[in-house]
């Protein structure tokens, strides 16, 4: 779902949200006013009256007279047996809360991998970068992929290690979303 409001929205309750790109965690105040920029995955990034991006979680839509859809909030899953594929399909829903593109599509995956431990269960290993060494958003974004990652039926364990070897280039982004942005 993607969503932008051109009118600010007051919030009906107090919530927690994280500074973009800072990553900080702050607090919004019932009625503080807010204008929504973009709702994508479990997340929606909203523009405060006094101009900062900050990130709030899905589950706090309500705060902003939202209904998240529950696919959306990682509450329904794909059944059926394991595959990595239903991994990169979860790994999809985790957006750079900047601009409405997936870490898949912007090439901060590095690698993904599955492993069958001695016990048998599945651990899914994950190298992530971000687009910049300071990015504060790093914690919340391998936080996300973790998050989802660990919903995909048979999956045990889910490491995401951040990386910053190779440095990441707009090379490195789907070419669909170097068009959408006008990088082609």
């Amino acid at each position: 779902m993607t969503t932008a409001s051109r009118e600010p929205i007051e919030l009906t309750r107090d919530c927690v949200a994280t500074t973009v790109p800072g990553g900080r965690q702050t607090s919004l105040a019932a009625g503080d006013r807010v204008q929504i920029l973009q709702t994508l995955g479990e997340s929606i990034t909203v523009q405060t009256e006094f101009g900062a991006l900050v990130r709030i979680n899905g589950e706090d839509a309500d705060a902003l007279g939202l209904e998240m859809p529950e696919q959306e909030l990682g509450l329904v899953t794909t059944a059926g047996p394991f595959s990595m594929s239903q991994v990169v399909d979860a790994l999809q829903n985790v957006y750079d809360p900047e601009i409405p593109v997936s870490v898949v599509e912007l090439g901060l995956i590095y690698r993904c991998d599955e492993e069958r431990l001695a016990d048998g269960s599945r651990l899914i290993s994950i190298d992530m970068s971000m687009t910049a060494p300071g990015c504060g958003m790093g914690d919340v974004l391998r936080a996300d992929a973790e998050r989802v990652v660990r919903m995909v039926p048979g999956v045990d364990d889910v490491e995401v290690t951040l990386v910053w070897d190779p440095p990441w280039n707009l090379s490195r982004m789907s070419e669909a979303v170097r068009l959408q942005l006008g990088l082609l």
